[in-house]
This record gives structure tokens, sequence and C-alpha cells, in this order.
């Protein structure tokens, strides 16, 4: 067999699998692998830096699947190349990634094969996609990442980290709003190893792209500042072999190269429509496109004699090749430079570097305090300084969320060894290309006022779905920041954000508070966490007379007792209101009323602790509790439940200074006191 017949033969591999494994599901997405099959190739057999026996070497470029509906592309080029599986530790097994008895359970219950690429689930999967605009996003970051890795630990002789990154996208992908933020910024910082593969088809769940997207993209990328290239045909691969060498050899820019396919390749009826896009060909039509492959058309998952070697002699092999430099590489750079190829091992690994908390703050009593963004930003910095894989920025903020890392330099065009990252006011791309540094381990943050977490929302559930420590940094958290009004004001933010499964959103009530949340958040390996910081200042508690700040850590803790240790009522706050509940119990007290003060930084780590603690902090006998935050009383519920009470927003806010708004609001010492003294009695009327 000559070598063009193996590799049609190979395409046609993975366009059949394809079909079969959508068919068999009886759901899927046939139409994009069937055209995209001989790119995807292309690209594997011919340019990929990647190690089929080896998918985590670092310095294997990234192939992400943006438009993640055509998961099958994926799975099959997984099964073919004969990826390893990775486990939970990290460790290369012998098992495949990708079965073919996992394809041929395409969509089932716990196969490795779900519908949309997941990250930490199938291996070979370098972010999860299926939300359109998400994974080119997160392909910014991952070569952000790659030159960051260079310009940190390369030195002469030690070319340690020259990965690309690839991302194929669709029609959907450039209309999603977060693929124009995310491309704009790679434009402006010249990002010379990023490539994405834009298939071209024209065709939408709706039926022609015509009804909505008639632009011209190419057009558009040039203005962003990318290298446009063009390939007519899908199935020339002499042309996306050319346009892969021009974007590898000019460099000085990111790379776009339109691609124009049909849709359903090779159907008979369904080429080139809209019905070949969200649903299994029917088994007709499935016969027919084997027909036009000079495939055996009652075959089902067939993979024929010669394909997987096929990329084993040429993937494989390359490789291999890569790899094994690689290692012999970094061999020497451990010995000539011991120190960086050690912070390299544990920045992998995703672990701490030593001494990494060494200067953090602790701060001394203040009634007058400081707002908990001055003091995250001084905790930011004395972490950053012993924490050197620590980057980020903020969504044109700085001067607001206190964010800048001043010891270091930002990055610019053409310069990506900074630490700083102008995001500019692009706050969903920010968030998912912070994912995408994540992804390529080193610890990413991004800033912004907490009502933007809205724009940032979808990149936040996929760092949570994916298990990644990203950092969410949100100042401005309630509203407390007055004049700026309604439209600048968080409501409903902190309950949606405590609405996302594995999601830990911190709230801390003062600045000791604020360098706990950082002890905290530093040593995550697979949890995003949200800080939630404030621009108006609250006291810093005088830790003599209130307990360490280092309850944090288990969610909420007993502030301060109530005399005797036995509470009529237990006052809970979170950020700026735990001062407010500790003023609230100091009148109470000197009223007969004796109150336990809670605070309460964190939902998600008090519900981790035991049964006992939690018990101890919010025992169920006593049933006077008073929440008070600045946010919707929406969730409070659980833990004041029925008999207490919460002070918090059932509106929007309003446009004035802010003791207007605590007065119109209820934000008042007297209005807890109030609150306090009504909950003790209707916990005395409801008692058996």
């Amino acid at each position: 067999m000559t070598t063009e017949k193996i590799d049609t033969q190979a395409i046609n591999t993975i366009r059949t699998l394809s079909i079969d494994a959508v068919e068999k599901a009886h759901s899927g997405h046939p139409g994009a692998p069937m055209a995209l099959a001989p790119v995807a190739y292309q690209l594997w057999q011919q340019e990929l830096r990647y190690d089929p026996s080896h998918p985590i070497w670092p310095d294997r470029d990234r192939f992400i699947l943006s438009n993640g509906h055509a998961s099958m592309l994926l799975y099959s080029l997984l099964h073919l190349a004969g990826v390893k599986r990775v486990d939970r530790e990290y460790d290369v097994t012998d098992a495949p990634a990708v079965s073919l008895e996992d394809i041929q359970k395409f969509r089932q219950l716990d196969s490795a094969t779900p519908g949309h690429p997941e990250y930490r689930w199938t291996t070979g999967v370098e972010t999860t996609t299926g939300p359109l605009g998400q994974g080119v996003a997160n392909s910014v970051g991952m070569a952000l990442a790659s030159r960051w890795l260079a310009g940190h630990f390369n030195k002469p002789g030690f070319e340690l980290f020259t990965h690309d990154v690839y991302a194929i996208c669709g029609d959907g992908d450039m209309m999603e709003g977060v693929a124009s933020e995310a491309a704009s910024l790679a434009g402006h910082l010249q990002l010379p190893n990023l490539c994405w593969i834009y298939d071209s088809n024209h065709i939408s769940i709706d039926g022609s792209t015509d009804l909505a997207f008639t632009e011209d993209v190419g057009r558009r990328f040039e203005a962003y500042g990318w290298r446009v290239l063009q390939v007519t045909d899908a199935n020339d691969l002499d042309a996306l072999g050319k346009a892969f060498r021009t974007f590898k050899e000019a460099r000085g820019k990111p790379t776009l190269i339109v691609v124009n396919s049909f849709i359903g390749y090779g159907a008979p009826k369904k080429q080139g429509s809209a019905s070949a896009h969200g649903e299994p060909l029917g088994a007709e039509e499935l016969k027919g496109a084997k027909r036009n492959y000079g495939w055996p058309e009652d075959a089902q998952f067939l993979v024929p004699d010669g394909v997987r070697e096929r990329f084993q002699e040429r993937m494989g092999a390359r490789g291999k090749q890569l790899r094994e430099a690689w290692e012999k590489s970094f061999a020497d750079y451990r010995k000539q430079h011991p120190e960086l190829a050690h912070e390299l091992e544990r920045l992998l690994k995703r672990e701490l570097p030593d001494g990494w908390d060494k200067e953090l703050p602790v701060f001394p009593a203040d009634a007058k305090g400081m707002a908990t963004r001055e003091s995250g930003g001084k905790v930011l910095n004395a972490l950053a300084k012993n924490y050197p894989w620590l980057v980020g920025g903020s969504a044109d903020l700085n001067p607001s969320t206190k964010t800048y890392l001043s010891a270091s330099t930002s990055m610019k065009p053409g310069e990506h060894a900074g630490r700083n990252i102008h995001f500019g006011v692009r706050e969903h791309a920010m968030g998912s290309i912070v994912n995408g540094l994540n992804l390529s381990k080193v610890r990413a943050y991004g800033a912004t006022f907490l009502i933007f977490s809205d724009y940032e929302r979808p990149a936040m559930r996929l760092s949570s779905l994916m298990e990644i420590p990203s950092i969410h940094i949100f100042t401005h958290d309630s509203i407390g920041l007055g004049e700026d009004g309604p439209t600048h004001q968080p409501v409903e933010q902190l309950a949606s954000l405590r609405a996302i499964p594995g999601n830990i959103v911190l709230r801390p009530g003062d600045a000791n508070e604020v360098t706990e949340a950082w002890r905290y958040i530093a040593k995550q390996q697979h949890h995003p966490v949200v800080l939630v910081l404030s621009r108006q200042p609250v006291p810093t508690l005088d830790r003599t007379k209130f307990a360490p700040a280092a309850g944090l850590s288990q969610g909420a803790y007993i502030l301060k007792e109530a005399e005797g240790g036995k509470p009529d009522v237990i006052l809970i706050g979170t950020g700026t209101e735990v001062s407010l509940v500790v003023e609230a119990a100091e009148k109470l007290q000197a009223e007969g009323v004796k109150a336990r003060v809670v605070s309460m930084p964190s939902w998600e780590l008090f519900e981790q602790q035991p049964a006992e603690y939690q018990e101890r902090v919010l025992p169920a006998s006593i049933k006077a509790r008073v929440a008070v935050e600045k946010g919707a009383a929406f969730g409070w519920e659980r833990w004041v439940g029925h008999t207490g009470s919460v002070v918090g927003m059932r509106s929007f806010g309003a446009s004035a200074p802010i003791k207007a708004l605590q007065q119109k609001f209820g934000f008042t010492v007297e209005n807890v006191v109030k609150e306090a003294k009504a909950t003790v009695a209707k916990s005395k009327t409801t008692q058996p």
C-alpha cells in the first residue's frame, strides 16, 4: 500500500469511527469530524510535537478542539495515535486513553468519551470545551504560559519551553464574543506560538451562517494584528502542510488559518447541510458516506491494518525523539541550574515553592483599618516575592483592585516574561485566559469588580468543572461602594458564585482574614477560589481579644463568644459586615442580651467541616440567629433556620453615599440589634 493510500485510509478511519460512534449513541455531531479529519490528521502526523506514550510531557504542543461538539474527531485521534492514559496522580499507565470500546460507548455514562471533551476525564484533552469560544480563549492563556515559562526557565543552551498551541474552531466560536476578546489581546501581545485553525463551513444549527454571520473573518483578524492564511479545500494536505509551515517559520504574530470545508463531507444528501451538524446521519446516509469513502458500508468501528502503525511511525516516532531529547536536556539543566530545576519540578506538580509564606504579613489592630482590597494588595505582593510562578492582572482596574505586582514587569507586545498581565476591559476572556495559564501549571489570577463576575462566570464555571486552581479576585463587593449606584452594586453575585459546585468563595472580614485567605488559596491544587474584597475600610480586629484569623480555613468560626459561653443569639457576618455584628454584639451585651459573633467568610469551607465542629459553631439548640451580609438574602436561611433573620438585600441598591445606603437598607447597629432581639423573642415562642 502506498503512502498516499494509507494516509487516505487513516483519514477515512477518523471519519468512520466518528460517524459510527454518533450513530450508535443516537446522539452527537458527525458533520464536523467528517469535514475536519484531513486537517487534524495533517496537523497531528506532520507537525504536532506530541508523544502519545508520554502525553503530559511539559514541552508538548497543545491541541485544543474548541468546537467541542466535534468531540469524536479528538477521540478518534487519541485512539489511533495510541495515547496512553494518565491517572489522577499524573502517572502514565499502559492503558489507552481512549480504547475502541470507549469509542463504542460514546456519550454513555462513565465512558472516556463524553459528549464534549473534558479535562481530567480523558487523557489528551487539554481543556474542557463545548461552550463555544472558551477553547480558543484558553489557548491564548496556554500560549502566554509557554512564552512565560520560556522567559523564566530557558537558559543559554537549554530551550526547555518552545511549544506551540493549536486550536481548531468553527463559525460558532467566531461568533462568540469571548473569542473576539481573546483574539484581540493575543494580537496585541503578538503571540508568535498561537495558531487557530478556523473551519469555515458556513453552517450553523439554524442553517446557513448567512442568516446572521456575513462578516469577513480574515480581515477582522488582520485588524487584530494576526497573520491570516487561506486553505480553500480541507482535503488538500499539501496546502494544509504549507500553511502550518508558514506559521512555524514566519512567527512574529499569531496565525489564523481559514480552512474551507464541507460539513458532513462524503454524505450523499447531507453534505454541506445543517442536518449533518447535530444529529446522527441515519443508516442509509451513513452507508452512502462509507461508499463514497471506499469503505465497507456494513463495517462498524473498523480500523484497517496499518492505520495505527502509521500514527506510530510518524507522530509517535517524532514525538518520542523530541521528548527523549528534552528529558536528556533537562537532566543536564538540573546539574547546571539546580534551583530553577527544583522550581520547575514543583511548578509541574502544582506544589508550592520553599518558604512561600515567610513574608505574609500580620496586621496590627487598627480601629480605622483599611479596605480589604488594600490589605489584599499588600498580601498578594508579599506572597509573590516567594512564589515566582504566580502571575496575573486585572481587567483595566489595577488602581482599584490593587493586584499589580510592584516588583515585576508587565507583559508587552513580543515580551512575555513579566508577571503582570494587562487584560484590558475583557472580563470574559480574562477568566478563560487565566484558566489556560493554570492548565499549563502557571498559577494565575484575574481581577475585576464583583459586579462584572457576570461577564466572567462561564470561565469560572469551567475552572470548577475542570478542577483547576484558578484565582478569581473581585473588589467593590457590595452596595457599600455607594454613589456608582445599582449598575455597579453587586447583589445577587455572591449567591450565584456560591451555587457553582466545587467553587470556593472567600469574603474575609479584616486584613488578617485576608492574609489567611491567601494562605488557603496558595495551597489549592484542584479548586478554583473566588476572593471577594471591599472598597471601603474595615477595622483590623484586635486578635488578643478576638479569635485568631486562622479560623478562616474552617469557613466559619466563633470570633467572639458570649459572656458565660451560653449565647441568647448568634450573629453571623461576612466581609465588611463582620465589624458591624461585632458592634451590635457589644450593644446587645450592654442591654443584657448575650450574643455570640461568628465570622463566616466561606460557606463552602464550613460545609466541609465535621458535623461536630459545625454544631459547636452553630448549635442546633440556639434558634435565635441573625446573618448580616450586603448581598442577596437568598441562601442564608440554611444557616439561620426558620426562626432566624437575615439582614440582607431583597432589591437592587441605589445611588447614594454609603451612610445613606446603610440606613436605607438596614445595615446599622440599631437594626441588627432590633433583629437580634426579635429573633430571641421568636425563638422562645416557637420552642416545643
